[in-house]
């Protein structure tokens, strides 16, 4: 088996909690939804690290899925994505940028090296924008031990 043979795979979730009126909460569900419609297609020509179908969201209100914090969920499953992790994590801090967030986790699983969640947090509630991003890495691994 190859180091290309190997499976890795990505999941997590983005949490919004909105400040202010039903109004504007709505606004900014409707702004993250179009983030994510603005991913390309898993079937474009081009392979993309990140693709509208790999994301999903539930509605505006209790009764589809969203109380008061709207949570988008996503996965997928890579061939040894970790060679390419860099271009991945780029890709997704860009989709993040153009987002309403206070929260977000991503977690990579890979054969060889192990587990990795990467986190980013918004104190205040990150706005669409350019402003840099602040991501902290855990890293955990099974380790066998012979006897």
């Amino acid at each position: 088996m190859t180091a290309f043979d190997q499976e890795s795979i990505v999941y997590g979730v983005i949490r919004h909690v909105p400040a202010g009126d039903e109004f504007t909460a709505r606004l900014q569900r409707r702004s993250n939804w179009s983030a994510i419609q603005t991913l390309p297609l898993g079937v474009d020509d081009e392979w993309p690290f990140l693709c509208r179908e790999m994301f999903s969201m539930p509605g505006d209100d209790l009764f589809s899925g969203t109380y008061q914090t709207q949570v988008i969920h996503f996965a997928a499953s890579y061939k040894a994505v970790e060679y390419e992790w860099e271009h991945w994590l780029r890709q997704f801090e860009t989709l993040l940028k153009s987002m309403y967030w206070v929260s977000a986790t991503v977690h990579l699983e890979t054969e060889l090296s192990g587990k990795h969640t990467f986190s980013w947090n918004s104190d205040q509630g990150h706005m669409p924008s350019d402003a840099e991003l602040r991501m902290s890495c855990e890293w955990e691994r099974e380790a066998g031990f012979a006897v």
